[in-house]
């Protein structure tokens, strides 16, 4: 029988692609899985890990050998028929709606039944089978239209014969491994991604050549076929066991190897309570900005990986902004572990990061090519990350094989850092989603900024932490700081994984006492357990002077601009946060004429290359001491909540909107942050966008509202005017009882205020409720499941709104959703320019056959703002332009086309483009001011 064939010529015999499957698997056993994978592979199996992984991979498409798939294709057939194999009356519209995943499934579960194996291992094994196309359907759906689909009588007998010769060319037979146990339903879903990743391998044409005689077949040639593949690919695992450090006998002494620096208190307990950890748990870490959190979490993941057979960690980062200063930071620490263990960053701009590019510059690409992105629907990046085509120089370390980096497969490199979609993603009901979570076990997952995750995206985190405990992840999380209420929801979450089931009584994790602190919570012997630890912090701040800026009722920016002139312009660096890209352009213009190029503006309106010029700039002027860079005399920077996160900068002033406390105080994080001699001057705060009416009621702009919504406005402003009237605030020892305040249920600000306070939090409840009942319907299993056995009906209720690449990106993310394009000029004398003004040729060709050209097109991209109308029309109307379908990126790119003066209309709406300030848009007649960041 036949398994894969473009071309009668160049058809593979369906045994040939079993064994060559199952020789893939078991260099993935000896060469990429972690020894935490291949413990629970062994503990299920009575130490038999590696037989059995071979065998279920060789088994996957054990579902060819049925009629219905064997008629498939009319030439062979024939040969087929001619064995004396037939299918009776069966159409092909019959065959075509049988298909051989569940056919798979249903020979794997009879013959295993007939082997002896009990009905609970039956039960968890078929669905491995049946979901090796990235869908595992109910039992139910484990029936032919008709039963000639699957065959009958000698053709069951042929069924049979394939699995035993699969298993004893393997060296098994099937009724040798009937004592199988059930493993946990998330090791189930990290097996069923493994099963793809080597089925994927082994067929690559370019490896796996067809081979049509029987007598060509064996697993001895199917094993030596797939070394050479597996040496081309470049595959590897993570950091060996013997190269982790322990925490053992002075912590101090680990975060000094790997960082040079003797610990500090928080640091120094991480590394502790991950050493004290008895089982894979949930840690915690809240402390200051500045407090060295992430060199905590690295220390804790390596004590924590080499503790529990982890080979490699996952960072998870708010945004693509925060992901590229990150990755730098994991690839020196992974570089001190192990420098040859593969590196990722994972995003849609990854090629803009010039660490990134460099390592991409240094690997040869030798993978398999797929159009699908990892939602099956067309990849927005042909090979799922853009490779390199600049400069080429080198840069120590190594880029995760090519392979990783096609659809699908990027959380399978062993060191990965990306956007915390990644990780939520691996909590949705899409298709292929087990390749994710094969790529998260086996490692430690990190997630920075914790708090900045919404109640709709707190779902996915939620149910992300349930299969991370379910598979024995590790998961360090990182906060400024959190309110009790969420720190005890990812702790039960967390714990619902561990234990499955849903009522987890956390009543006993610690009372949060201190700051810094790090909190620990893990399942032992069927009962959780907490760690904590409060330690002094490293830097303190004189206390903070907090004013509330005077404005009119109209909130024009003019007050804004003339309070940041009269504190800096003499002198200083300020920094200034608008709620709304709107807002911050305009007290950008306002303040312009008077400080020339010492302000720069900072937003997600602005075109990639340029946004991360500008980050980089002043990143490198107002960063830590040290970078060579003289720091300047006099800086305004105008910022949207970009700054919020990962942007380490030092200021003297800042000016900022209201935003709820937690924001307000990430904000505020920038104040003074670096230790420097003779300031001249105390830290202060400046909150604009706030007044309090001739009623004595706050009010706030409208763009704040339709960004944060009144209820934690008003609970933060009570909390502003407070500070404003008193003593200021203490950092960090206050930022504790601020968030606690900021997001409790005590009455806040005067009496006035407390019947808008009761409409605004009954307002604020119900729309945290209707977010979180639309999350739950993109679940990839919800808390309902926890207990259930089997991985049996994962996907039987289709996520079918999930029909272009914005809606999938946009799944995780509450709101409208928002289209990225790329920025190009119509020129007059036909073709197109770039925004710089070069010339992409009549068609946009030229930027397909030169490389500088096409970073540049790159650098030219932009988000336009979430506005349901206008991505509505966008996703109707854009294209890529006609030459650029040579290019892997290009050919699925949106081109918004704009006239010489940098505008154009896309339906009813009117996009203008600066290259100082960036993209504005405006529905005719009604001027757009609610786009953030």
């Amino acid at each position: 029988m036949w398994g894969k064939s473009k071309a009668p010529e160049s058809m593979h015999l369906l045994l040939g692609h079993l064994l060559d499957t199952a020789a893939v698997a078991e260099l993935v056993w000896d060469n990429f899985l972690s020894p935490a994978v291949q413990r629970f592979l062994d503990d299920c199996s009575r130490g038999r890990g590696r037989s059995l992984f071979a065998l279920l991979c060789g088994l996957h498409d054990v579902g060819k050998a049925t009629p219905a798939f064997q008629m498939k294709d009319a030439a062979l057939a024939d040969r087929v028929r001619a064995a004396g194999l037939d299918w009776g009356d069966l159409t092909v519209d019959q065959g075509r709606r049988w298909h051989h995943a569940r056919a798979g499934a249903v020979i794997v579960k009879r013959r295993l039944r007939e082997a002896g194996w009990r009905p609970s291992a039956c039960a968890w094994a078929w669905p491995l089978i049946a979901g090796h196309h990235g869908l595992v359907p109910g039992a139910d759906r484990l029936k032919p239209s008709t039963p000639n689909a699957q065959g009958r009588g000698v053709w069951a007998q042929a069924q049979t014969v394939f699995v035993d010769r699969v298993a004893a060319e393997l060296g098994i037979d099937v009724v040798s491994l009937a004592e199988v146990r059930t493993p946990r339903r998330g090791s189930q879903l990290t097996l069923s991604g493994l099963i793809i990743m080597a089925d994927w391998i082994a067929s690559d044409e370019k490896h796996f050549q067809g081979q049509a005689e029987l007598s060509e077949v064996s697993l001895e040639c199917s094993r030596e076929r797939a070394g050479k593949a597996w040496d081309r690919l470049g595959l590897r695992g993570g950091w060996r066991v013997e190269r982790l450090a322990s925490g053992v006998d002075g912590e101090p002494d680990l975060i000094r190897r790997r960082f040079g620096q003797s610990a500090r208190a928080v640091q120094g307990s991480a590394v502790r309570l991950a050493e004290e950890m008895p089982t894979p748990g949930l840690m915690i870490i809240e402390a200051p900005m500045g407090e060295g959190k992430t060199e905590a979490a690295f220390g804790a993941a390596e004590v924590l990986a080499r503790r529990f057979g982890a080979d490699g960690v996952f960072v998870g980062m708010p945004t693509q902004a925060t992901s590229d200063p990150m990755f730098g930071r994991v690839r020196t620490w992974s570089l001190s572990i192990d420098p040859e263990v593969p590196l990722g960053l994972l995003h849609g701009r990854a090629r803009f990061n010039k660490e990134w590019a460099a390592l991409r510059s240094q690997v040869t690409f030798t993978g398999i090519d797929d159009e699908l992105d990892e939602y099956g629907l067309p990849d927005e990046f042909g090979v799922g990350a853009a490779t390199t085509t600049g400069p080429r120089h080198t840069i120590d370390g190594v880029a995760a094989a090519e392979w990783f980096l096609g659809p699908k497969r990027g959380l399978l490199a062993p060191v990965t850092v990306g956007t915390i979609d990644q990780l939520l993603h691996a909590a949705t009901r899409t298709k292929h989603v087990m390749l994710r979570h094969a790529g998260l076990a086996g490692r430690v997952v990190i997630l920075d900024e914790v708090h900045a995750y919404d109640v709709y995206m707190a779902q996915f985190l939620f149910e992300a932490l349930r299969w991370l405990a379910d598979t024995g992840v590790p998961v360090i999380l990182l906060s400024a700081t959190l309110p009790p209420a969420q720190r005890a929801e990812l702790v039960r979450a967390y714990l619902q994984g561990a234990l499955q089931k849903r009522d987890i009584d956390v009543s006993a994790l610690p009372a949060p006492r201190g700051y810094p602190r790090v909190t620990t919570a893990w399942a032992y012997e069927g009962a959780p357990d907490f760690g904590r630890a409060t330690d002094p912090a490293w830097m303190t701040l004189p206390p903070i002077e907090v004013e509330v800026l005077a404005e009119n009722a109209d909130f024009s920016v003019d007050a804004v601009a003339d309070r940041v002139i009269r504190e800096v312009g003499g002198g200083g660096c300020a920094l200034v946060v608008c709620n709304t890209v709107a807002r911050a352009q305009d007290v950008y213009a306002a303040i312009r004429p008077e400080f020339g190029q010492d302000v720069v503006l900072l937003h997600a309106r602005l075109v990639a290359g340029e946004r991360a010029a500008r980050t980089e700039t002043v990143v490198d002027l107002l960063g830590p001491p040290g970078r060579g860079t003289a720091r300047p005399g006099r800086l305004v920077v105008v910022a949207t909540q970009v700054a919020e996160q990962s942007f380490d900068v030092d200021v003297d002033l800042l000016v900022s909107d209201l935003a709820p406390i937690d924001l307000l105080l990430q904000r505020a994080g920038r104040l003074f942050r670096h230790r420097r001699p003779d300031r001249g001057r105390e830290p202060k705060v400046i909150v604009c966008g706030l007044r309090v009416d001739a009623e004595g009621l706050p009010r706030w702009p409208g763009g704040s509202r339709a960004v944060y919504g009144d209820h934690l406005l008003l609970r933060s402003a009570a909390l502003v005017l407070e500070a404003a009237a008193g003593a200021g605030w203490s950092v960090p020892a206050q930022v504790p009882e601020l968030v606690t305040a900021g997001y409790g249920d005590e009455p806040l600000g005067p009496d006035a205020w407390s019947q808008s306070a009761t409409r605004y939090r009954q307002e604020w409840a119900d729309r945290e409720a209707d977010r979180t009942v639309r999350a739950a319907d993109f679940l990839l299993s919800g808390p309902d499941k926890l207990g259930v056995k089997t991985l049996e009906g994962l996907h039987e209720r289709a996520t079918a709104v999930l029909t272009t690449e914005e809606r999938v990106a946009a799944v995780v993310r509450d709101g409208d959703e928002s289209v990225e394009v790329v920025l190009v000029r119509g020129d007059p004398a036909g073709g197109y320019r770039s925004l710089a003004g070069r010339s992409l040729g009549r068609h946009g060709e030229a930027a397909i056959s030169d490389d500088t050209l096409l970073e540049q097109v790159f650098a030219d991209t932009v988000r336009l703002p979430a506005n349901k109308a206008l991505t509505a029309v966008a996703i109707k109307e854009l294209a890529p332009l006609p030459g650029w379908q040579g290019d892997p990126w290009l050919r699925r790119a949106r081109a918004l086309v704009l006239d010489d003066d940098l505008s154009t209309t896309l339906g009813g709406h009117r996009l203008s483009y600066s290259h100082e300030t960036g993209l504005s848009h405006e529905r005719l007649g009604h001027p757009w001011t609610h786009g953030h960041r």
